[in-house]
């Protein structure tokens, strides 16, 4: 944090705790410290004025759901993968987390919403705009992106790119509005399709 203040020439206004569950192997109680002891490490570089905020980003927040210390420091922002290539596991146990912090919307945001890359074949393979109530102006990868924001429900989803024009093209997909009951269909058909390959 003291080199990105150099670098920034200010604190940074968040810093987050990146992937924590690479470092949670089996769930003991020394897990369970590991992970509130860099909770609080956190906690305190903020209360020092070291960083504005601090947050996790979990790429799988269920290790860490049954090691949460409630009492322990709470993150002012959980980010986590979002959008239609994320599984029924993720989706519910990246809710279950947020509610375990009590966590609003405004503070759950998304990552990754193409899975990596929007040039993938598998955004030539699949229309997501089937999800929007009027998705017909829009590219399948504005419509796979404006859908992002409900799987699972996040204010705000980061993504990385060279083109400033593709930021603007999604910018443009979020004056859609996001048909909720075809969103809550295919989460179920994710857990069904989850618990039948458990059977």
């Amino acid at each position: 944090m003291e080199q990105a203040a150099k670098e920034l020439g200010r604190e940074p206004d968040l810093v987050f705790l990146h992937n924590p569950e690479q470092s949670l192997r089996d769930s003991t109680r020394r897990d369970q410290d590991v992970l509130m002891q860099a909770c609080a490490a956190l906690d305190h570089a903020a209360a020092k004025g070291m960083c504005a905020a601090w947050g996790v980003a979990s790429w799988d927040p269920a290790p860490m759901l049954s090691l949460l210390d409630r009492t322990g420091p709470r993150p002012a922002v959980l980010m986590v993968r979002a959008g239609l290539l994320v599984g029924a596991r993720v989706l519910d146990t990246a809710e279950a987390l947020a509610k375990a912090w009590g966590l609003d919307g405004g503070e759950v945001w998304g990552m990754s919403p193409f899975g990596g890359s929007a040039s993938t074949p598998v955004w030539d393979k699949i229309d997501p705009r089937v999800f929007l109530r009027d998705g017909s102006q829009l590219t399948c990868r504005q419509a796979a992106f404006r859908t992002a924001y409900h799987l699972p429900r996040v204010s705000s989803v980061a993504v990385g790119t060279d083109e400033p024009a593709h930021l603007g093209e999604l910018v443009g997909a979020l004056a859609d509005d996001v048909e909720e009951r075809t969103v809550q269909e295919y989460r179920s058909l994710l857990r069904d399709g989850l618990s039948g390959q458990l059977v």
